[in-house]
């Protein structure tokens, strides 16, 4: 027997999925062409699930900022900060990232999963108490699962649920920590973030906002559902990720507590993982500064999701209840989603393909993300493709038939 066998039922579940069709989390790209498009087994696709939300993959200054750094300083580290891996540029984006969001602090991790799993695996500690909302991302799951705090959920975006459950904690020692997301990655809803701060001071409570989707896509300088909210003074740390609207990979968590730098000394995913490379650290730092001064970006991206959204709704789709840069499609059975991602990839048109237990109410869903580099004809021949196939899979009707009711 193996060690592995316990993973029977899930490779089961894998197969079926893979005898349906393509394999959602194989499919490869032979060459990525735009951040818009890519050729996959030889056909041209338009990219529509990448997260690339400014289109800052193929940005001309970040990639040759990038093209320097790996001249001057070598393709990597081969060190954690905390040994050889901090370099003049890691200080300096760290020293950017703390005036971008106007906070006092912010440290480095190598991935926006680590800075989750790192900081709240280590802010909240035995006899504390971590609330986070049901529909939370994995990595938060994974840091408070990582530590060693009570956790507790909340029902998703309710923050009078919230409110109960602070209040039955109320005689009870330790810290609390509230945790939400800015934009959430399934159904594209932001957090109703000024009620929840509303809370959290009621209560003594301490905030954290993971930004991850809503950096560079919420706020008029960017800086996300907390600045589009008006509510920075009351969030105690922002956690966010490189990997979306910056175009690289890393995370990063910012804060105004005087003493946060002692995490540098207590958080362990960031002790013990080698640095971020010195072309990644130079390129982020050009796609802030992107960020910075180039509003025209978040325009065009809001510009495009508002297209898709519209489109999609137009033609009868049930989709997530807002217009953010996620776009999601509720699909009536995993069958039919499957199916429908699958007619997609042969029609040119890459999303993801989003299965229970992952998804919000068990419902399956197409989830796509938008990008400020599509073309509107790009976008309107996604909405086209959508259309056809869902009336032919009959997740909608045919206009005819819809013009009769």
């Amino acid at each position: 027997m193996s060690i592995l066998n316990k993973f029977k039922p899930l490779q089961a579940s894998y197969d079926a999925l893979r005898a349906a069709g393509g394999d959602p989390f194989s499919v490869c790209f032979d060459e990525v062409l735009s951040p818009s498009e890519a050729l996959s087994k030889g056909k041209r696709m338009i990219l529509l699930g990448t997260n690339n939300y400014l289109g800052l993959t193929f940005d001309p200054a970040s990639i040759d900022k990038a093209v320097e750094a790996v001249r001057a300083a070598g393709t990597g580290t081969t060190g954690s900060r905390i040994a050889n891996g901090t370099y003049g540029d890691h200080a300096e984006l760290e020293r950017r990232l703390a005036t971008f969001y106007g906070r006092r602090s912010a440290m480095l991790f190598s991935t926006g999963y680590q800075a989750n799993l790192g900081i709240l695996s280590t802010i909240a500690g035995r006899g504390d108490h971590i609330l986070i909302d049901a529909d939370s991302h994995a990595s938060i799951y994974d840091g408070c699962r990582l530590g060693h705090a009570e956790v507790i959920r909340f029902r998703h975006n309710d923050p009078k649920d919230l409110a109960r459950r602070l209040r039955r904690l109320r005689d009870v020692p330790g810290d609390r920590l509230i945790v939400v997301e800015g934009i959430y990655s399934m159904l594209g809803d932001t957090a109703p973030l000024k009620e929840i701060a509303a809370v959290k001071r009621d209560w003594g409570a301490y905030l954290l906002v993971d930004e991850a989707h809503s950096m560079g896509v919420l706020g008029s300088g960017g800086r996300g559902l907390s600045q589009a909210t008006g509510v920075e003074d009351d969030v105690d740390f922002i956690v966010g990720t490189f990997s979306k609207s910056l175009g690289a990979v890393g995370g990063f968590c910012v804060s105004n507590l005087p003493d946060f730098d002692v995490l540098r000394v207590a958080c362990r995913p960031y002790m013990f993982t080698a640095s971020l490379p010195p072309s990644v650290v130079a390129s982020v730092l050009q796609a802030l500064t992107r960020i910075e001064s180039d509003s025209a970006l978040r325009d065009r991206l809001h510009m495009n999701a508002n297209r898709l959204y519209d489109g999609l709704t137009a033609e009868g789709f049930i989709l997530g209840p807002q217009p953010n840069p996620i776009v999601s499609i509720r699909m009536p059975s995993t069958e039919i989603a499957i199916a429908f991602w699958n007619a997609l990839l042969d029609a040119g048109i890459y999303l993801n393909l989003a299965l229970p237990p992952a998804t919000p109410d068990n419902y399956p869903l197409l989830r796509s993300s938008v990008s400020a580099a599509h073309r509107p004809d790009q976008i309107d021949e996604a909405i086209s493709a959508i259309t056809s196939i869902g009336q032919s899979l009959g997740v909608i009707e045919p206009p005819a038939r819809r013009a009769v009711r």
